[in-house]
């Protein structure tokens, strides 16, 4: 059964920190329609992070659209956030939903591998991510997917994420194919208006999911 947070689709914006605007950044992603934040930080700066993770919680919540925390489960415990989203290396699913309760967001991410999903899909989780879709700044050497791939994880019966150098251009094909989310860094927040470069991404999405 698909988490009711995820049943309509379109852009999920993820942070890269640190940032020196980031709060107003993602203020302005939300004015665009951003559908879900994830904070995603891997400096070990613990009290920047604890803060900054509270007030984007704060600002999801006001504006009714979930904040996930990358990899950390107990950071999004301590600020009360929607859900997290896990890596290969991170806590199993059990581990964080046990944690974070039945309501939960959990995501984890399945690369370029079906075999991933298949596996993570029967354990509980809320969305399957795979990537990347195209040459990434944030990733560059991350293992590569297909569309293809997004086609063969739809009877998994799950949300789909796709992430990895998308953009508005490029992005309208991996919707077609079966993304009910774009996950998107670098085309929202190093662009020179936030908001409107996440609006640009609205018009890739059906009109029932926008």
């Amino acid at each position: 059964m698909t988490h009711p947070a995820l049943a309509r689709g379109g852009l999920y914006a993820l942070t890269d920190g640190p940032r020196d605007h980031l709060v107003v950044q993602v203020a302005a992603a939300l004015d665009g329609g951003a559908r879900m934040i994830q904070y995603r930080d891997k400096t070990r700066d613990t009290g920047r992070r604890l803060e900054e993770a509270r007030r984007l919680q704060a600002l999801c919540k006001q504006r009714g659209v979930p904040l996930i925390i990358n990899d950390d489960v107990a950071l999004a415990v301590a600020v009360g956030a929607a859900g997290v989203h896990l890596g290969e290396d991170d806590a199993a699913p059990a581990q964080a939903r046990a944690a974070l309760g039945a309501s939960a967001i959990i995501g984890v991410s399945c690369y370029d591998s079906i075999e991933r999903a298949r596996m993570l899909a029967g354990r509980g989780v809320d969305y399957l991510a795979f990537g990347a879709f195209f040459a990434s700044p944030t990733k560059p050497r991350a293992r590569h997917a297909s569309a293809a791939l997004l086609r063969q994880a739809a009877c998994l019966d799950l949300p789909l994420v796709a992430i990895g150098g998308i953009t508005a251009d490029n992005g309208g094909p991996l919707v077609t194919a079966g993304a009910r989310f774009l996950a998107v860094i670098s085309a929202v927040f190093d662009a020179p208006d936030v908001r409107q470069a996440t609006r640009r991404f609205n018009d890739l999405f059906p009109t029932d999911s926008a």
